[in-house]
């Protein structure tokens, strides 16, 4: 009989020093795509809730899912182009003062281990040693929590944030308009609550965090989006406005 092993340490637990950004990304993609879901479905429920053109549903739809996937895109855009400037900002300093005084640096980085529970003399050769290795990464990375290699790219995360969007739009859409309008609304309902099961299970995987709650919350905030858009929107076509 063939022993059991222990797992080994950090069994199954990301690693690596691009594994948070790319966890971050994942995030993203799916916090866009359901913001995609969740507007689009309003505007297209509401608009339903007061007429029951095929047409006007469609045109508000598509141009609820364009207007919303570039604000977010541009949004996005403009929030990680001045993260980035941060960055460079933070990284030209600290190269200045690695140039200007590396004695005092390194003193910095030996003080910085010593707080996270190194020993004096071990954080001093840890420093001393990483400083001999890449002074620059060495002193972004513990001073600031920044990797010079992995700097915020505001180009990929527009379009990343727009495709996210637009994916999560389209299926309200097209539950909306492919089906007889007598079951507009039940099946646009029934097929944004399963998708916002998803996006809520997903986002509970990437952080792992329990999944119910974020179901229970993504279901029902979406549920009372769609409901209080189909009320003004039936308030509307009944006024005949």
């Amino acid at each position: 009989m063939t022993e059991a092993r222990p797992a080994p340490a950090g069994h199954g637990e990301p690693h690596g020093g691009g594994m948070a950004t790319r966890l971050n990304w994942l995030r993203a993609a799916v916090l866009g795509a359901n913001d995609g879901i969740v507007s689009t479905a309003g505007l297209v429920v509401g608009v339903a809730g007061a007429s029951s053109s095929r047409t006007a549903i469609l045109t508000a739809g598509l141009a609820g899912l364009f207007a919303g996937a570039l604000a977010m895109a541009s949004g996005e855009f403009v929030s990680v182009s001045s993260q980035r400037d941060s960055e460079r900002a933070m990284l030209a300093l600290e190269r200045q003062e690695l140039a200007e005084s590396p004695l005092a640096e390194v003193a910095e980085l030996t003080r910085l281990y010593q707080a996270k529970g190194l020993a004096p003399a071990l954080a001093g050769e840890v420093a001393q040693r990483l400083t001999e290795h890449d002074a620059f990464a060495a002193h972004a990375d513990a001073e600031l929590g920044i990797d010079p290699g992995q700097l915020a790219r505001p180009g990929h995360a527009a379009v990343a944030s727009l495709l996210a969007f637009i994916t999560g739009a389209v299926l309200p859409l097209l539950a909306i308009t492919l089906v007889p309008a007598s079951a507009r609304i039940a099946v646009t309902f029934i097929a944004v609550l399963a998708a916002l099961v998803g996006t809520g299970a997903a986002s509970a995987a990437l952080g792992r965090s329990p999944r119910r709650p974020a179901i229970v919350r993504n279901v029902l905030g979406g549920a009372i989006a769609m409901g209080v858009t189909y009320g003004i929107g039936s308030l509307i076509g009944a006024s005949g406005i």
